[in-house]
Formats: C-alpha cells, sequence, structure tokens
C-alpha cells in the first residue's frame, strides 16, 4: 500500500515517521550530543524541535540535509538515503531495491569507516514480498 510521504494522518507514515526519529535519536548519541548541541548546529531554533522530529512529528527540511549530516558526522548520501526510506519508502525502493546492502557511514571527525546497520536497513531486509 502506497502512502504519500508528505500525509501525516497515514498510520504508515506516523509509523516510518517515528522510526526515523529513532534513527537519528541513535546518530545524535553516537556523536555524543544533547538535542540543545544539535539545535545549534543545525541551525533550529528551538532545541525541541530535535525532540519533535526524534518523537516522529516532523521531517528534516531537505534543503537542511547536508548541515545534518555535517553535524551528525554521517557520510551526507548514506544520511540522504537513510532517511529517503522512511520519508519516502516508494522511491527507495524503486532506487536502491527491497533489500539494501551493510553500508559504512563515515564519520567526518576522523574519516574511519564505521559499519553501522541503520534501523532503516533493519526494516528493509526484514520486509518480505507479499504472497498474495
Amino acid at each position: 500500500m502506497y502512502t504519500h510521504p508528505q500525509r501525516r494522518s497515514s498510520k504508515l507514515t506516523q509509523k516510518l515517521r517515528s522510526k526515523a526519529g529513532s534513527w537519528l535519536r541513535e546518530l545524535r548519541e553516537k556523536r555524543g550530543l544533547s538535542q540543545r548541541d544539535l539545535a545549534q548546529m543545525v541551525g533550529a531554533e528551538y532545541y525541541t524541535f530535535i525532540s519533535q522530529l526524534e518523537h516522529g512529528r516532523g521531517r528534516i527540511p531537505p534543503d537542511r540535509y547536508l548541515v545534518w549530516a555535517d553535524a551528525l558526522g554521517v557520510n551526507p548520501r548514506e544520511f540522504v538515503r537513510g532517511l529517503m526510506s522512511y520519508y519516502d519508502p516508494m522511491t527507495y525502493g524503486i532506487i536502491f531495491g527491497r533489500t539494501p546492502r551493510l553500508e559504512a557511514v563515515t564519520t567526518n571527525s576522523n574519516s574511519k569507516h564505521i559499519p553501522v546497520q541503520s534501523l532503516a536497513t533493519a526494516r528493509m531486509r526484514r520486509q518480505r514480498p507479499s504472497t498474495k
């Protein structure tokens, strides 16, 4: 079933945004940032915006993806790919397929590749094609 990625009223959309929020919280905590720290780094006026995102009540504006990736210390391409799996799963599936491979996320702080199985990857691996 397809749901418009912008439509918050859909239960699937709410579930995906909640999972996206958990993924963002995981990235923030791995970086050792508070919500206030991250809000300041990404130019959010209020730290409560970070809380809202982490609870699935909103989306990161696309024009801010690069700032967020930098603040969280992850490769921008992998960051956007992770967000797309939650924000627009239909497009994600078309571009990347149903079972994305485990990716290495590059941290900007010391240029090491750290293998990270994101919640997005784990979710996509569990999905099975319907036999109906």
